[in-house]
């Protein structure tokens, strides 16, 4: 057989009536959506439906979801209408949700093998719509690849899978969405997250009130346990290299991976880790932006293969709105093989960094940290501590910031920050001069806090991450705040001009140096709250 690639422009009827005919004559027909590309056939023509499961390979007790070009459409596909699933298509159809619902006796046990419940949606990308009115019919779509391997993203992908097993691919460009529907289920009296997605659970809460997550989305199916919908197979997604998702810290998660470097490994990382990074590596979007992350991740599954290794070191992101659709397809790829380097035994210590601009706030997520019984350094009070006894330290700053900043051998350090905060030239001179000995210092009260038995250690420190403390960090937190806020708190803390407080703002790195090395970013102004803001963190370190 051979497989045409069919580009479908807005209004280009002839060429959809082309592929719909595929469809009414009993053919399957891969089509774009906003999600992944989907493998479509007949919803009611049973052996089209066949020919689904033979292209994919795909296990027939895996349901297929129904798509369906408007909410009339409903009424045909589930046995009855709940007031909640009204309450979803209002504010989520067309979109990337699946419904669960008690199936119509008209679909057969094939689509939903065998289940007594069906899966519907109605996609939001306009070619996809446009095609199943075409066919007239609700169409039965899983993703368009060979079974168990990434989802397909772009017509290329479905090609690579599936040239030469099904007659056409609808071209729609790339996914705009990248990871599968949310998949709720609203068949018991709490409606429950079988499959998170683009529509998130904080999304659904918002409109639905109690939402519950079924517990195989972070864990495999139980044995014998049958899977109720798409993407709860124990494996799933999975390229051709083995995945290991580590979980970790960027720090950790370098040291790891660079500790395992040969060449045989690789890894799939955010874009801010890789420049650490001595082994090959793909990467499947930014630290702080889970939007590119689910976006880019089937794509980077199918790039780790182009690699040509055996093992492949996958970093698990936020679990926090799409995100854990995410961290659900990369468990499910690496077949739940985890690497928690956040788990210390008991006993360790757990080092946070903590840093942000001048101003910023890290002062009162010090305050909280604190009275949830973490070991606060300070390192602008290790640095005045040095700076009243080392009296070599006091020369080499004399030496390079000018002899009258002492005075009878006393700093003079409103006079040693107007030198040392009029350019960023001169604050990486300070910090060379400075950073060495509070590195060697803060290492000698970390020893001090383990013997002690602390299981927290927080090194509040603004060039934190300019310095090698960071190496030393399990996690870093970053405080912010805009700069308007910042102005107004640096006068009043330091009882200097606006002039004066500019020119210490301006001295620092852009707010993307400090937001791309960050774990957690903890923003500390109206109207967020702080104690939100920092729960992340807290959770994090069992606090």
């Amino acid at each position: 057989m051979k497989t045409k690639i069919v580009k479908i422009l807005p209004g280009d009827t002839e060429n959809l009536e082309k592929a719909a005919k595929l469809i009414k004559c009993g053919e399957i027909v891969a089509i774009p959506t906003e999600t992944v590309y989907g493998l479509a056939a007949n919803v009611y023509d049973e052996s089209a439906v066949g020919k689904i499961f033979k292209a994919k390979g795909r296990p027939q007790d895996n349901p297929l979801i129904v798509h369906i070009s408007k909410l009339s459409q409903l009424g045909e596909i589930a046995a009855y209408i709940p007031d909640s699933l009204k309450v979803l298509a209002e504010h989520f159809m067309p979109g990337p949700l699946t419904v669960v619902l008690p199936k119509n006796p008209k679909i057969s046990d094939t689509v939903t093998a065998g289940l007594s419940s069906v899966a519907v949606r109605m996609p939001s990308h306009e070619t996809a719509r446009a095609f199943i009115s075409a066919c007239l019919v609700p169409l039965a779509a899983p993703s368009a690849n060979i079974s168990g391997s990434p989802s397909p993203t772009s017509a290329k992908h479905v090609f690579d899978d599936l040239n030469g097993k099904i007659p056409m691919i609808i071209d729609g460009g790339e996914c705009s969405v990248g990871v599968e529907s949310t998949v709720i289920s609203l068949l018991g009296d709490v409606p429950e997250v079988l499959r998170p997605g683009a529509v998130t659970l904080e999304q659904l809460q918002s409109v639905l009130g109690e939402v519950k997550v079924n517990r195989a989305v972070l864990a495999p199916l139980q044995k014998n346990e049958k899977a109720s919908s798409p993407g709860m197979k124990h494996k799933h997604y999975s390229p051709k290299t083995k995945i290991i998702t580590v979980k970790s810290s960027a720090q950790a998660f370098v040291r790891y991976v660079n500790g395992k470097k040969n060449e045989s490994v690789c890894a799939l990382a955010f874009r801010e880790d890789c420049r650490l990074l001595d082994v090959p590596f793909v990467v499947f979007g930014d630290k702080n932006d889970l939007t590119s992350q689910a976006r880019r991740l089937f794509s980077s599954l199918r790039e780790v293969d182009e690699l040509e290794k055996e093992v492949c070191f996958a970093r698990l992101p936020s679990q926090e709105d799409i995100g854990l659709a995410v961290v659900n397809r990369l468990l499910r790829a690496a077949e739940f093989s985890v690497v928690d380097l956040d788990k210390k035994e008991e006993g360790d210590l757990i080092v946070v960094g903590l840093t942000g601009k001048t101003g910023s706030g890290k002062s009162s997520v010090c305050k909280i940290l604190r009275e949830k019984g973490a070991a606060i350094i300070d390192g602008d009070k290790v640095a005045r501590e040095l700076t009243e006894k080392d009296k070599e330290l006091l020369n080499c700053l004399k030496d390079n910031f000018g002899d009258d900043i002492l005075s009878n051998g006393v700093l003079n350090r409103r006079l040693l920050a107007s030198r040392a905060f009029k350019d960023r030239d001169s604050v990486e001179k300070l910090n060379r001069i400075m950073h060495p000995r509070i590195t060697e210092y803060i290492m000698k009260e970390l020893s001090k806090l383990r013997s002690k038995g602390f299981s927290v250690a927080v090194i509040d420190a603004a060039a934190l991450i300019e310095s090698e403390i960071s190496e030393k960090c399990d996690v870093i937190a970053v405080t912010y705040a805009p700069e308007s806020e910042r102005l107004q708190r640096i006068t009043k803390r330091d009882k200097i001009t606006q002039e004066e407080a500019l020119v210490r703002i301006r001295a620092q790195r852009e707010d993307d140096f400090y937001n791309s090395k960050a774990d957690y970013i903890i923003r500390c102004f109206r109207p967020f709250d702080v104690d939100k803001e920092i729960k992340p963190l807290l959770d994090r370190l069992g606090l």
